[in-house]
């Protein structure tokens, strides 16, 4: 195992637009690690024909939010496979308090816990431009700034109580998600190498 393959359980966090995609793709590169997106797990198993996928294809359809219980059943599932033993990227959960209480259970079943969170942040005035000429390059009309900005604060408050969580356990990572793109993965690499480091 090299040094940049050694055992990293991280989550990354960032308002829309912030290109948390890209870079989430480039930590699980760097680390060889698993990318466990939950809107990834739901759509394979809805594409799939599943069991779970149909329970979550109902539940999507009715305009419904999937509960706190079976995404936590979901991601414990995920967690609990071979290729997450040396480590994971989460990213999409938790979203919430109680997600995170659910995952501390599962890690501290496993004698592990998240070992960094990354926090990308972007200026909303930034991300919101960023947003609105993606819309109109890809055709997107129904992303209007109203939209646009309506997603930013949701996101806003979702996370808020979150971050004050990792942040009091030492653990959140925060890095500027504004430049190019290898000028932000530079800086994440260099925090998280920091934080790993530290955590060891």
């Amino acid at each position: 195992m090299t040094e940049s393959h050694r055992i990293a359980r991280l989550l990354i966090v960032g308002p829309p637009g912030a290109g948390k995609g890209t870079q989430a793709q480039r930590i699980v590169e760097r680390y060889g690690v698993p990318a466990i997106s939950t809107g990834d797990i739901f759509r394979a198993n809805i594409k799939g024909g599943t069991e779970l996928g149909k329970r979550v294809q109902a539940i999507i359809e009715a305009g419904e939010l999937v509960p706190d219980e079976l995404t936590n059943e979901i991601v414990a599932d995920r967690l609990g496979q071979s290729d997450a033993a040396n480590g994971f990227l989460l990213d999409g959960y938790p979203r919430t308090v109680d997600q995170v209480h659910a995952l501390d259970a599962v890690l501290d079943a496993q004698g592990a816990s998240l070992d960094a969170v990354v926090l990308l942040e972007a200026d909303t005035e930034e991300v919101v431009a960023r947003l609105l000429k993606r819309a109109a390059v890809e055709g997107r009309a129904d992303d209007t700034e109203e939209v646009i900005r309506h997603r930013q604060e949701v996101y806003a408050a979702q996370t808020a109580p979150l971050i004050e969580l990792f942040s009091a356990r030492g653990i959140l990572v925060s890095v500027d998600g504004l430049g190019g793109i290898d000028e932000v993965s530079s800086r994440i690499a260099d925090a998280l190498d920091g934080k790993l480091s530290a955590v060891k």
